[in-house]
């Protein structure tokens, strides 16, 4: 069991339950540079945990002993329905997976073996969803209560929401190819019409989206979003379209789904592009009928949703080889927009970094944190294959391993300072500085590998020394050596 850190009380809280050490430790260090991270090896200690701590999103590994993943976030559901629920697994039952969105209404089912950054990036969205949640469900009461106040509270709040996702917040520079596509969606924006938005991942698509729907006549109502490349084509059309009760084994109650969700919205299908060819024929199927068939409905609902779709693929080309309906391309495409890559936008990297500086500043609690100049050099001279993602990632991550207040380029991870990019094995990489003699370059690169492994255990020397094949005290004798006992 994992206290929280009261330097990161400010944070979002995420539980993780696993009965494996390993994997606990494996997500404690992918998320613990952006969120409180609470670990349970138990059901048992996972409801200690969520009666004295304010959690906002729980991952739970679906096999374990005494009670599945499913079952404890069924109870998690009736006792905690505030908390967003992710299940991981290894196995892909799909009668686990509809008793999990039935029973235990998840919101993700993330299988094993997880990627950092999709394992991220949906946390990340379940935690703005529950925030987003949260703050709909107080306007909604303010609504009710129907007071004139309460109303304007409620349109204020709104005009909040519009200016922050404005265009006016992507952070580029003046004149710059990213310019025209903004002011292309804004036009867009007004109108009813369906948009593709195509790009390499982590150039910014959902933030676009999100643009868009606060900028159109629908930003009063909800946008929904959902990942179809994340849940397999059986659990993404329960998702999307819903399911009665009864309609299959584990359909317990009816279960509505994004697509009514979104009503008088907008839905964002992610990586459209990825979607099987039997799917895409029912999603035609409610974009040109505007109404859709719960599965194990008698009935049709009629829905009034604007649909934004993303990917990352090259859609004509998979429509030229039969992989995507052409039908469904031309459905989707009404306006599609080109978001180009961060190594195509060189005038954009340092507004972008230094708005991640701000971020990091604020959200680390490092108020005088800057760039040194060697720093400013490596993120110019690095292709950035991850775009906006891995700029992202680099810059919280040599925040963290920055001793003082500047960040020197030796913060930022090898293949950042070596320039390397996607194209080019990181085994290449010459671990080395930029100077000094062989000594000075050996004792840098010990230095960063012991940061990293006391930031992975939270300063914890025990279970660093252990990682590293060192006794305790041999780790102290490093640390002085080093100049780092008082680095933390």
């Amino acid at each position: 069991m994992t206290p929280p850190f009261d330097s990161q009380s400010d944070l979002p809280m995420i539980l993780v339950v696993d009965d494996e050490l390993r994997s606990r430790e494996s997500l404690r260090r992918v998320l613990d540079q952006e969120f409180q991270v609470l670990l349970a090896e138990s059901a048992a200690q996972a409801r200690e945990l969520l009666e004295q701590h304010v959690v906002a999103v729980i991952l739970c590994d679906q096999r374990m002993p005494h009670v599945s993943g499913i079952e404890f976030l069924k109870e998690v559901r009736e006792r905690w329905p505030g908390v967003v629920r992710i299940v991981l697994s290894g196995y892909t039952d799909s009668e686990d997976i509809i008793a999990g969105v039935n029973q235990a209404g998840i919101y993700q089912y993330l299988l094993k073996p997880w990627l950092p950054e999709n394992l991220l990036n949906t946390v990340r969205n379940a935690v703005e969803s529950q925030s987003l949640q949260n703050h709909m469900q107080r306007l909604d009461l303010e609504l009710r209560a129907g007071t004139p106040a309460l109303r304007r509270r409620s349109r204020e709040t709104l005009e909040r929401v519009r200016d922050t996702f404005d265009f006016s917040r992507i952070v580029r520079s003046p004149g710059g190819p990213l310019d025209a596509v903004c002011e292309l969606a804004a036009r867009v924006a007004r109108y009813d019409l369906s948009v593709l938005l195509l790009g390499e991942s982590g150039t910014g698509k959902e933030l676009l989206a999100r643009a868009i729907h606060y900028a159109s006549p629908r930003a009063g109502n909800a946008f929904v979003m959902e990942n179809c490349a994340a849940l397999p084509d059986t659990l993404l059309e329960s998702e999307l379209f819903g399911h009665k009760r009864g309609a299959f084994t584990g359909a317990h109650q009816d279960h509505i789904g994004l697509f009514q969700r979104a009503n008088g919205g907008t839905l964002l299908l992610d990586e459209i592009g990825d979607t099987s060819p039997a799917f895409q024929v029912k999603l035609l199927r409610v974009l040109q009928e505007g109404e859709l068939r719960p599965v194990g409905a008698s009935s049709t609902v009629r829905v009034d949703v604007r649909v934004i779709a993303a990917t990352h693929r090259d859609l004509e080309q998979d429509v030229a080889t039969g992989r995507f309906r052409s039908d469904l391309y031309y459905r989707l495409s009404t306006v599609s927009l080109g978001l180009p890559p961060l190594r195509e936008r060189t005038a954009d990297l340092m507004p972008i970094a230094k708005k991640l500086l701000d971020d990091a500043r604020l959200e680390l609690d490092l108020p005088d944190l800057h760039f040194a100049d060697d720093a400013l050099a490596s993120l110019i001279g690095y292709p950035w294959p991850g775009n906006i993602r891995e700029l992202r990632n680099e810059i919280y991550r040599a925040a963290a391993l920055s001793e003082g207040a500047q960040i020197a380029a030796h913060s930022f991870s090898w293949r950042v300072m070596q320039g390397q990019g996607q194209g080019r094995n990181t085994n290449d990489i010459r671990l080395s500085p930029p100077t000094g003699t062989l000594q000075e370059q050996l004792d840098a690169i010990e230095a960063t590998i012991l940061k990293e492994s006391l930031l992975r255990h939270r300063w914890n020397k025990t279970h660093a020394a252990r990682e590293l094949g060192l006794s305790r005290v041999g780790l102290r004798q490093k640390l002085r050596r080093l100049g780092l006992e008082e680095a933390r």
